[in-house]
């Protein structure tokens, strides 16, 4: 009985060290077919990590902090570096369309006239009399009656006014009136730097500025300078047309829209690849522009006249904020 019970548990021992020894060779086995593949994507993490590390630095401020950061599914990390300050590729411009506002409507089309005495007759037919015309048909009244009886009932040397003789008042007051003409003088002369000009239109401010080589028409602009807002830097291309005397009501502080182009290849560099101009909308709130002294050429043409003077990659951008109703 002791020898059989020996025996058992000397085959126990065996078939437990055997399993231990299975369990050390494979673990063993995958240590070292993991240990390769690991090496290689540490090599592999590490040179994608330096590659990234220049290709994704983006300036951060003027303190010329540069953030590292990997693209995006990537493994998180991020490292700042102190660097020199990024040059700007584009130069930033603010523009100012600064507008003029009819000063009377324009003048109506045929259906329009027609329509418009119908609405006026059929308003008349609906309406109620007035105070004046109540007192008219009682004044008629009362002469009718003073006709059929022959009697005065008014005192000696009292003078009544009456409907009628105010209506004949207004009557000849209104023969006197003139309107004035809605073609002008300088519409005449065609005097295009003149505001009274196209009263029932808006009317653009435009000005010849030195674009390199080229002196083109531009809507007033000026390069924007640290520290200013877009619509600081389109007031000030403003003021530096018509100085500071001008009255206009800027609207909003987001540009109205946006015109990017690239410089010529000869000046062309990679720091210096071109400019973004930002549209900005005001109204001219004062027409007395006597005092203003303008400091360059300028014009104040409509939204049809406009193609004489804009390229057309230029005149797009601006007809699609520039409205004229």
């Amino acid at each position: 009985m002791t020898g059989a019970r020996r025996k058992d548990g000397g085959v126990r021992e065996l078939a437990r060290s055997g399993c231990s020894k299975a369990r050390r060779e494979r673990g063993g086995k995958m240590a070292a077919s993991a240990s390769s593949p690991a090496q290689a994507v540490a090599k592999h993490d590490g040179s994608e990590e330096e590659r990234r590390r220049r290709a994704a630095a983006v300036h951060c401020g003027p303190r010329g902090a540069v953030m590292a950061a990997s693209r995006q599914g990537a493994v998180g990390w991020g490292r700042w570096l102190c660097t020199a300050a990024a040059p700007r590729p584009w130069k930033l411009f603010g523009a100012m369309c600064l507008l003029r506002l009819p000063r009377i409507t324009q003048p109506l089309e045929k259906e329009e006239e027609e329509m418009a005495a119908l609405m006026e007759q059929i308003e008349l037919e609906k309406s109620q009399y007035s105070d004046h015309e109540i007192r008219k048909m009682q004044e008629e009244e009362q002469l009718r009656k003073r006709k059929e009886s022959m009697y005065d009932d008014e005192g000696p040397g009292k003078t009544v006014i009456m409907a009628q003789d105010l209506e004949e008042k207004w009557e000849q007051r209104f023969m006197k009136f003139e309107a004035a003409p809605r073609i002008t003088d300088a519409d005449k002369k065609n005097d295009r730097t003149s505001l009274d000009r196209r009263l029932d239109s808006n009317l653009l401010l435009l000005v010849k500025q030195k674009i390199g080589n080229q002196e083109l028409w531009l809507l007033p602009q000026a390069e924007w300078q640290p520290g200013e807002t877009l619509r600081s830097t389109a007031e000030r291309a403003m003021a530096m047309v018509l100085g500071g005397h001008v009255q206009a009501k800027t609207l909003g502080n987001a540009p109205s829209g946006i015109y990017k182009y690239k410089f010529p290849r000869a000046i062309r560099t990679e720091d210096n690849v071109g400019a973004k101009v930002f549209f900005f909308k005001a109204f001219l709130q004062s027409s007395d522009l006597s005092q203003a002294e303008p400091k360059e050429d300028y014009l104040w043409v409509t939204k049809d006249e406009l193609g004489g003077y804009l390229k057309s990659e230029y005149l797009k951008k601006v007809n699609r904020f520039l409205l004229d109703l």
